[in-house]
């Protein structure tokens, strides 16, 4: 079951445009819309409960199938910034780099995005023409 929207895509989108053309230093409750949103769709794309991606304070989810985490600190963890966050998400900065420039913490051997990321098409919303 595909996880429950809380944002709706076009605030989500609308929020990211803005923390991209602010180099992802908009205001909190702006930028609290754009990880949470990002997150949403990390979970619609690779749903699963295997990997936590935690972006504090304003969000984490579960994503990646696999085994199942059920109690306690999960075995594979990602945490990092909402500003990493976003520049992964939308391609402006690589997971590669990011991980070994000690911007994103991974624990756990499947704690990784590698092919996942970016999330979103290029472009400033990651808005694709219809």
């Amino acid at each position: 079951m595909p996880p429950r929207r809380r944002v709706p895509l076009e605030d989500g989108r609308d929020a990211l445009a803005v923390c991209r053309s602010a180099g992802f230093a908009a205001d909190r409750a702006v930028t609290a819309t754009a990880v949470r949103f990002t997150l949403e769709e990390l979970s619609a794309v690779a749903p699963g409960r295997t990997v936590e991606v935690r972006v504090p304070p304003y969000g984490a989810a579960q994503c990646i199938t696999g085994p199942v985490h059920r109690r306690g600190t999960p075995p594979n963890v990602i945490e990092t910034d909402a500003a990493t966050w976003l520049a992964l998400v939308t391609g402006d900065l690589g997971w590669q780099e990011a991980l070994h420039s000690g911007l994103v913490r991974a624990s756990g051997q499947r704690a990784h995005l590698d092919g996942l990321l970016p999330l979103l098409p290029p472009g400033p919303t990651g808005d694709q023409s219809d």
